[in-house]
């Protein structure tokens, strides 16, 4: 699947916000921060790493679900799509 220009410059800037975040949460263990503050930089990268995952869902959505081009995959099924975005859950 080959999403829009505009999808993938989005879903790039959101995974290079989360890799920001968990360096930065290495760097707090190494450092022996406080648990709370851990946990609450894990939880943020968390939801910013879930909600790239939706992104990319609801960006493709429409090409996993239509016929697509010659000697590509075959269209997802509703079934399919709706088990990614349950894995996400």
């Amino acid at each position: 699947m080959e999403l829009e220009a505009d999808a993938t410059g989005d879903l790039v800037k959101r995974l290079r916000r989360v890799e920001g975040q968990v360096g930065g949460i290495i760097r707090m263990l190494e450092d022996g921060r406080e648990c709370a503050d851990i946990v609450t930089q894990l939880a943020a990268a968390s939801k910013a790493l879930d909600r790239a995952g939706f992104k990319l869902l609801a960006s493709g959505m429409r090409q996993c679900l239509t016929a697509t081009a010659a000697g590509e995959a075959e269209p997802m099924t509703p079934a399919e799509m709706e088990k990614l975005f349950l894995s996400l859950a």
